[in-house]
């Protein structure tokens, strides 16, 4: 099967105008964190790794600039990296650590975290004290001081400052430690005075991201502001989030003018989340129309096969982060393939927006694109073995893993440990009595309202078969919507052994719509092939993928192959369990999955040259 990278958006529906006109209500909801829990498998043993790296770290090492900051005593010694004392983004990484263990407490109850989680809280709240009752980081206030007088000259205040607050919301939300949403309340009370002094003229320059690797990235500030609100009400917070949604930005995606290119991927990606969050608030349509434009442009003419983006900016070619982590001209991307694309904060990011415009709709063109990015971006950028995350995932030939050392703090340390904390999260939504089940992971969800339980088992993807038992307490009528993913062009399924009659369509969803008995089966048994995406700038310039999986050559030279894609999907063979190979110009190819690579030289994308 052959598909070209930019009809696949195309034919799901999800590109142009008619899609837009479906968001006007939340269609399905996502399930809280205590309702759906992992069980054993390859992706469970993932998010484990992630727990275990958690639980590794000293939090007093997290608290050490913090206290510094306050003028209070701190004997442990400072981090490393990105968290070291001096480096602008310190305090960063402590932000993403509240969120992640948030979230695996508020999962499964771990009572290690749940006492580090709070201590933490109260140790920030004495740093917070000391330093007047509002303010909370682990850098002077004078950073934004020189933001305020410079629109630069410190390393991204904003963005730090907003990591904080996210991570204390979080602990707030997930966990119910009120102390926490005192800080968090109070940090936001700190920045609406520090804006109220100033004028329009000068906000715009403070928050006019435009250049290379901004300096005065803001973060989600007002993504952040914007759920304050919803657990506050408060009106002041709703009026101090719409500072940081900027019409420079916003006005051009909602008229569906594509701006990114040269802009910093994450910086902006980010605003755009923050976005959904003004729309699921306000309803302002303004709002809703540049989130779902920016996505659409963002997936047709900026990602890569597996639904990363970012990379070397347009027209520079100096080997510094100017060669990584920006969009670069629309539709152009075969040319691009350094190796610093795909940064790992812009893939999960992308993945928060993914789900979020899926509740608006259902839409399965959402769930497709999830999928992807799941197996293929997300899974791909975390070892199996130590739980080290890459920074940047290159998809061209040949290429490394560089997996982040444990003591870095990188930005994508941090955005690596809130994703694998929340692997349970993007499997099942609900909305009265419709289920959707949008990822075969095995898991277990306990959908209480309804008194329904649901167990989902199975290797998937590197076995065929799915398998739903449900238990119930007395029949319970819904309706289960089974995602069918555009690669799945044979699909079967069957309820208590009996295979159901309907067509199984490719990027849509089989309903099943029943009265549930107690121990009712479902099974699904997908047929994977062989099939091939390309670039949307050159059709010879292609990646190959096994049903849902991204293959990856083992090789240690520039990928070149020869012939038709007919040919070359005719001598693609499954040589073993998640192993493959490709017979093409008297070579062998060895091929596996890209979540699977570690430290060996690889490959994704090869050029078809017949000459």
């Amino acid at each position: 099967m052959i598909i070209t990278f930019v009809l696949v958006f195309i034919q799901l529906g999800i590109y142009g105008r008619d899609g837009v006109s479906e968001l006007t209500t939340e269609k399905a909801l996502p399930f809280p964190g205590t309702s759906v829990k992992l069980t054993p498998s390859w992706i469970k043993q993932r998010e484990e790794l992630n727990t275990a790296y958690l639980k590794s770290l000293d939090v007093d090492r997290l608290l050490h600039n913090f206290r510094v900051n306050a003028g209070l005593l701190s004997n442990a010694e400072p981090l490393e990296g990105w968290e070291a004392p001096g480096i602008g983004l310190r305090g960063h990484f402590t932000g993403h650590y509240l969120s992640a263990a948030a979230s695996v407490v508020e999962n499964t109850k771990d009572s290690l975290l749940s006492a580090r989680v709070n201590y933490m809280v109260d140790e920030l709240y004495r740093c917070q004290q000391a330093l007047g009752g509002l303010y909370l980081s682990a850098f002077p206030e004078s950073d934004f001081d020189t933001l305020e007088r410079q629109f630069g000259g410190v390393w991204a205040p904003y963005y730090t400052y907003n990591k904080i607050m996210q991570g204390l919301l979080d602990v707030y939300t997930r966990t119910g430690n009120q102390q926490a949403y005192e800080i968090v309340t109070g940090m936001a009370d700190y920045i609406e005075r520090r804006m109220s002094r100033l004028d329009e003229e000068t906000i715009e320059k403070v928050l006019y991201s435009v250049g290379a690797n901004p300096s005065n990235e803001a973060g989600a500030m007002n993504e952040v502001l914007y759920k304050l609100y919803k657990a506050s009400k408060n009106p002041r917070y709703l009026s101090l989030a719409k500072i940081f949604d900027r019409d420079w930005f916003a006005v051009p995606l909602s008229k569906n003018e594509n701006i990114l290119s040269g802009l910093h991927a994450n910086t902006h990606l980010v605003l755009v989340n923050g976005f959904v969050q003004r729309y699921s608030v306000t309803g302002e349509i303004l709002y809703r129309d540049a989130a779902v434009n920016f996505w659409n442009m963002l997936l047709k003419e900026h990602a890569y096969v597996n639904g990363t983006s970012s990379g070397p900016r347009p027209n520079v070619t100096t080997p510094t982060s100017l060669a990584a982590e920006h969009w670069g001209i629309p539709g152009v991307l075969s040319n691009t393939m350094t190796k610093g694309i795909a940064e790992s904060c812009v893939s999960h990011n992308t993945q928060k927006l993914t789900s979020s415009l899926f509740t608006w709709t259902a839409n399965p063109g959402y769930a497709d694109v999830y999928m992807n990015t799941f197996y293929n971006a997300v899974m791909a950028l975390q070892s199996a073995h130590t739980g080290a995350c890459v920074y940047h995932l290159p998809l061209g030939s040949p290429r490394n893993k560089s997996f982040l050392k444990e003591n870095d703090f990188r930005c994508c340390n941090g955005s690596g440990i809130e994703a694998f904390a929340a692997l349970h999260s993007g499997i099942y939504y609900y909305h009265e009595s419709d289920l959707w089940v949008n990822l075969y992971v095995p898991s277990e969800l306990n959908w209480k309202e309804r008194g329904v339980f649901i167990g989902q088992t199975g290797d998937f993807p590197s076995e065929s078969s799915v398998e739903f038992s449900i238990s119930v307490k007395k029949k319970s009528a819904f309706n289960l919507h089974l995602f069918i993913p555009a690669w799945a062009q044979n699909t079967e399924v069957f309820v208590n052994g009996e295979k159901q009659p309907g067509n199984v369509s490719p990027s849509s969803y089989f309903d099943l719509k029943r009265e549930w008995k107690n121990k009712d089966e479902v099974k699904l048994v997908f047929h994977s092939d062989f099939h091939l995406k390309s670039m949307p700038d050159n059709k010879n310039v292609v990646a190959l993928f096994y049903g849902p999986v991204l293959l990856a050559f083992e090789t240690s030279s520039e990928l070149i192959l020869k012939g038709t894609y007919d040919e070359i999907l005719s001598n693609l063979s499954v040589t073993g369990q998640n192993r493959f190979q490709l017979n093409n110009g008297g070579q062998k190819y060895t091929l596996r999955p890209l979540y699977q690579i570690e430290h060996e030289s690889y490959g994704v994308y090869a050029t078809i040259r017949n000459y």
